[in-house]
């Protein structure tokens, strides 16, 4: 089963459970969209593997499996550029 990561690794954003603007990698490591798109061109910064859209949990699979409240934060060179 997936963690669902509760954040962007990069810019720490909520990314809950049934949240459509979550990213992965084969690792779980997890991004919001725009800083897939913007900072890692949909490649993994950690694994240079493709971030996908990672699968929702809803309703009461949700309620029954909620999402890891481990909030996971790295430094990126690239998430200390600001975006326009």
């Amino acid at each position: 089963m997936l963690e669902l990561r509760p954040n962007c690794e990069c810019c720490n954003i909520d990314l809950p459970g049934d949240s459509p603007d979550a990213l992965i990698c084969s690792f779980e490591c997890t991004f919001c969209r725009t800083c897939a798109a913007a900072r890692f061109q949909h490649r993994c910064p950690n694994c240079s593997g493709q971030l996908v859209a990672r699968p929702t949990r809803v309703g009461a699979a949700l309620a029954r499996n909620p999402a890891s409240g481990e909030r996971v934060v790295k430094e990126h060179a690239e998430c200390v550029i600001s975006l326009p």
